[in-house]
């Protein structure tokens, strides 16, 4: 399977807990399918919701593709996401439990077909971020001492 990243969530993993994660195709139109391979994306400010049982993204940006004049449609626009039933219940299910949202994490062509990776999350609060930090920045403190002993 061969696998090609577009784009990524930078504050994904810093901002939640993520707890379950899917893989969802993406409805899109010719014109953004050869920007997204010409890499012109930014999930930075997207989300997803779930609206009368079919799952939306939105805030994902899509650069209009130079070549295409009118037929390019509006670079932020709603798309929806492609999941099966029982993902989408599972989906409902977590996001009216108080807290959890559902969070873009990367953008990628799976076997030439444009995929994103999607996750059930719940808000990381300044003190888990804290906590994260710490703890990320003593795993490095100690890769540098185990380097420096080989060295």
């Amino acid at each position: 399977m061969d696998k090609l990243a577009i784009a990524r969530n930078p504050r994904a993993r810093h901002d939640y807990h993520l707890l379950e994660t899917w893989e969802a195709g993406l409805v899109l139109t010719g014109t953004e399918v050869k920007s997204l391979r010409a890499g012109k994306a930014s999930l930075a400010e997207a989300y997803a919701h779930v609206k009368r049982g079919e799952v939306w993204l939105e805030g994902m940006t899509i650069s209009a593709y130079l070549p295409g004049s009118y037929n390019n449609p509006p670079p932020a626009r709603s798309r929806k996401l492609l999941l099966h039933a029982h993902e989408i219940r599972k989906l409902i299910g977590g996001t009216s439990r108080k807290g959890l949202t559902i969070v873009p994490l990367e953008l990628y062509f799976k076997d030439g077909v444009a995929k994103i990776a999607i996750a059930l999350a719940k808000a990381k609060q300044l003190h888990d971020k804290r906590a994260d930090l710490k703890r990320r920045a003593e795993e490095r403190e100690l890769a540098r001492q185990v380097r420096a002993r080989r060295g």
